[in-house]
């Protein structure tokens, strides 16, 4: 099959676009997935270079990718929740690295899936799954966001922010987050009631009271202000540094999970839920969209179609 695959770690040149990737296994708890669009990450890069080969067994060669949307090909033996011809998607965090979602036939794990939302496109899709998720858990589990809250989403115009946002604000949250100038106006749109810059001095003081919930997108300096602006530190999540255990908040770790992929899907349905495309790739370039995704300073997503 056709696919984008690297043989060693290193940077974006190991990757190469092949003709000639085996077909995956289809087991008896997986989906095969024809992809039509595969999200691009900063794990991708992790993965990449080599960073998480200690928590995950790697089999050479590697796809890249972990967010999909697609058409199911067809469906092991145990599978009772998909058919071939559905419309999916999903965050395909395997157990292994080996068959990521950036070729044309991905073998997806059932628990990995849902059913895509009709309102959005297999691009618009498949830019939801993992940053969807992430914001998702953080805001609901972690912080147990709810109606009247107030909450700070830092670094709200990224990939996880803006839907950090989103998810918030239909939670019945009030907003706050930060971002550069040229943002404040995107994410009022989104649903932000208030956007602070972030390059204008610390958050707290910037804040008129402390928030009921912060979380935290970036770690450092972002992180280490963080007790100063929340009522109380347990409710402080970061995505980023485990340092925000010690704090006596969360880290969050996203995982797979079909009823939030369920909910996300919802909410797009629902129309509380966008998704902005920062730029859609061709496969053949997906060097080049890791490469925009690894210089930061995105606004929306970047996508890889086939």
């Amino acid at each position: 099959m056709r696919g984008i695959a690297f043989d060693r770690f290193g940077d974006a040149d190991v990757l190469e676009l092949r003709d000639d990737l085996p077909e995956p296994p289809v087991g008896p708890d997986t989906v095969l997935v024809r992809s039509r669009a595969a999200g691009v990450n900063p794990v991708d890069m992790a993965i990449r270079a080599g960073y998480l080969a200690g928590a995950y067994p790697h089999h050479f060669p590697i796809v890249p990718g972990w967010d999909l949307a697609g058409v199911v090909e067809a469906v092991g033996p145990a599978v009772v929740d998909f058919a071939p011809g559905d419309e999916v998607f999903g965050y395909l965090r395997r157990d292994d690295v080996q068959w990521g979602t950036a070729a044309e036939l991905v073998p997806a794990p059932q628990r990995c899936l849902a059913h895509k939302p009709s309102s959005l496109s297999f691009t618009e899709a498949g830019a939801v799954p993992l940053a969807g998720l992430t914001a998702y858990q953080a805001l609901t589990e972690a912080l147990a966001v709810g109606e009247g809250d107030r909450v700070l989403v830092h670094r709200a115009a990224g990939g996880v922010g803006f839907f950090a946002v989103q998810i918030a604000a239909a939670l019945g949250a009030h907003v706050i987050g930060t971002a550069s100038p040229r943002n404040h106006a995107f994410l009022q749109d989104a649903g932000a009631a208030e956007v602070l810059d972030y390059s204008a001095g610390p958050i707290s003081e910037q804040l008129s009271e402390p928030v009921d919930a912060v979380l935290d997108l970036i770690g450092g300096p972002a992180l280490a202000d963080a007790p100063k602006q929340v009522r109380d530190v347990a409710r402080i999540a970061s995505i980023v540094d485990p340092v925000v255990n010690e704090m006596g908040g969360r880290y969050v770790f996203v995982r797979p999970e079909r009823h939030d992929l369920e909910e996300l899907a919802r909410m797009a349905d629902a129309g509380q839920l966008r998704v902005v495309i920062a730029k859609a790739f061709p496969l053949a370039q997906t060097a080049q969209a890791q490469e925009l995704v690894a210089g930061g300073h995105v606004r929306g997503k970047v996508v890889v179609t086939l």
